[in-house]
C-alpha cells in the first residue's frame, strides 16, 4: 500500500511527526522532493530531531529510508544531518539510500542563488541553498545526478571548486546509490510512505507562482518522481495546521495585520513554536484559510486531512476562519491564479467558540471538547474531505486517530 503525505498549506504544517508516526506500520519512507531549504521536526519525549533532508521515518531503527528523484541533495548538508543522527545514538548506517537519478547541489548553485534573489527587484524570499538554481540547471539540462558522479564526460563542463566539492563525497555518495523504481518494485507488497516538502500553495505549478519552490510539493510528485506511477498512489494525506502559516515572501490573504507583542499573530507564533526548522526566520500567521485548503484537497486528490496544531487554540475565548475572499466588491470562494488578486483579497470570517481547556492529554475523538468537534466538523463539510488524524502537541503520542490511513477503503 503506498500513503502520500503532502502539505495542504504553504508548507510547516507539521508533515515531519505525522510521517514519523505512520511509519510505525511502514516498511520504506521515501521523501520525492525538495532539498535541505525543507525543515521537519519530530519530538519524541524529551528528544528533539530536526531533519532536513532525510525522511522521518529514520528514527525508527527498523526502517529503509530513500531520498528520491525529484529531491536535489546538497551532500555536505546530508552528510552533516546524518552526522548529527549519529550524534544522538540514531544508527542509520545501510538504511539511508538516495536515488541515482536526483539531482546535486553544488557550491556554484548557492552563489547564484543568492546573487540572483540580491537582485531582484522583488525578492522571492528562497533560502539561498541553492535549491531552485539546482532546479533550474535540471531543466536546462546541465544538472549533475548522482548517477553522473564517476562519469568524467558529464563533469566536464563543471567549475573547479564544483569538481573538488563532489571529490570530497563520491565515494560514500556511491555507497548509498540505489535505482528507486527497481527497489520499489521489489517491494511491491510492502507498506510505502511518500513524504513532500513544503506544501501545496508552494508546488511550481498550482501554487502562488512565483513566490513558490521550485519542486513538486504536490501529491502527483510521488508518483512523477518517487519511483511508482500514478495509478500506484492509494491514498493522498493532506497535513494542515489549524491556522494558517507562510514563510518567505508572497501573498497570504489570511494573514493577521497586527505583529505587536501580545497580539493574536504574537501568540499563536509562541505558542506554536512558528518558527523556521532551516532558518529559524518567525512565521508569517493568519486565520485558516478554507478557501485555499479546499482548493488544495481538490488539486490533489486528497482522500483524508490531518490537522495539527489544534491545541494552539486551548486558551482562546473564540477564533476566526477564512470562508471566502470579498475581491473588487464581489464575493468570491475559489483560489485565484493572480497574485494581484490574491493581494487584494480580504477574508470573509467565520467566528468559532474556544474551548478553555487542554487537549494535549486527549487521544479519542469523544474526549475531545464540543467546541473543537464542531470546529473539525465544519472543516471536514466546507473541503468535502475527512478529517482522519487530529494532533494535540508535538510529541509522536499526542495524537489522535479517528481512522487509520493503512486501513483500506
Amino acid at each position: 500500500m503506498n500513503i502520500v503525505v503532502m502539505g495542504a498549506q504553504w508548507g510547516d504544517e507539521g508533515k515531519g511527526k505525522i510521517v514519523d508516526y505512520l511509519a510505525s506500520e511502514a516498511g520504506v519512507i521515501v521523501r520525492f522532493s525538495g532539498g535541505a531549504n525543507a525543515g521537519h521536526t519530530i519530538v519524541i519525549g524529551n528528544d528533539k530531531y530536526a531533519l532536513h533532508l532525510v525522511p522521518s521515518g529514520i528514527l525508527y531503527p527498523d526502517k529503509m529510508v530513500v531520498l528520491g528523484t525529484g529531491m536535489v541533495i546538497d551532500p555536505e548538508a546530508l552528510f552533516g544531518e546524518l552526522a548529527g543522527l549519529t550524534e544522538k545514538g540514531i544508527d542509520w548506517a545501510g538504511r539511508v539510500l538516495v536515488s541515482d537519478r536526483a539531482h546535486l547541489v553544488l557550491p556554484s548553485h548557492r552563489r547564484i542563488d543568492k546573487e540572483m534573489e540580491a537582485g531582484r527587484k522583488q525578492p522571492i524570499g528562497t533560502t539561498g541553498r541553492g535549491i531552485g538554481v539546482a532546479y533550474g540547471m535540471k531543466s536546462f539540462r546541465d544538472g549533475i545526478r548522482l548517477a553522473d558522479i564517476d562519469d568524467p564526460e558529464r563533469l566536464v563542463n563543471l567549475e573547479a571548486e564544483d569538481r573538488a566539492f563532489l571529490d570530497l563525497y563520491r565515494d560514500r555518495l556511491l555507497e548509498m546509490k540505489t535505482d528507486l523504481v527497481a527497489f520499489l518494485r521489489k517491494r511491491r507488497n510492502a507498506y510505502v510512505l511518500f513524504e513532500g516538502a513544503q506544501g501545496a500553495l508552494l508546488d511550481i505549478d498550482t501554487g502562488s507562482y512565483p513566490f513558490v519552490s521550485s519542486g513538486m510539493s504536490c501529491a502527483a510528485g510521488a508518483a512523477a518522481q518517487g519511483g511508482i506511477g500514478p495509478r500506484g498512489i492509494d491514498r493522498v494525506l493532506g497535513v494542515f495546521k489549524a491556522y494558517t502559516t507562510r514563510v518567505g515572501n508572497g501573498p497570504f490573504p489570511t494573514e493577521f495585520s497586527d505583529d505587536s507583542p501580545g497580539s493574536l499573530q504574537a501568540f499563536i507564533r509562541d505558542t506554536g513554536n512558528e518558527y523556521g526548522v532551516t532558518t529559524g526566520r518567525p512565521r508569517r500567521v493568519g486565520y485558516l484559510d478554507l478557501v485555499a485548503l479546499r482548493y488544495a484537497c481538490a488539486a490533489n486528490s486528497v482522500d483524508r486531512l490531518v490537522l495539527t496544531h489544534l491545541d494552539v487554540y486551548d486558551e482562546l475565548e473564540s477564533f476566526e476562519t477564512c470562508v471566502a475572499y470579498r475581491l473588487r466588491g464581489k464575493l468570491i470562494d475559489d483560489f485565484p491564479a493572480s497574485i494581484r488578486d490574491l493581494e487584494s483579497a480580504e477574508p470573509v470570517l467565520r467566528r468559532f467558540s474556544g474551548w478553555k481547556t487542554s487537549i494535549k492529554s486527549t487521544r479519542s475523538w469523544e474526549e475531545l471538547p464540543r467546541q473543537a468537534r464542531d470546529y473539525v466538523q465544519f472543516i471536514e463539510e466546507f473541503t468535502e474531505t475527512p478529517v482522519s488524524l487530529i494532533s494535540v502537541g508535538s510529541d509522536r503520542t499526542q495524537t489522535i486517530v479517528r481512522e487509520s490511513p493503512w486501513t483500506r477503503s
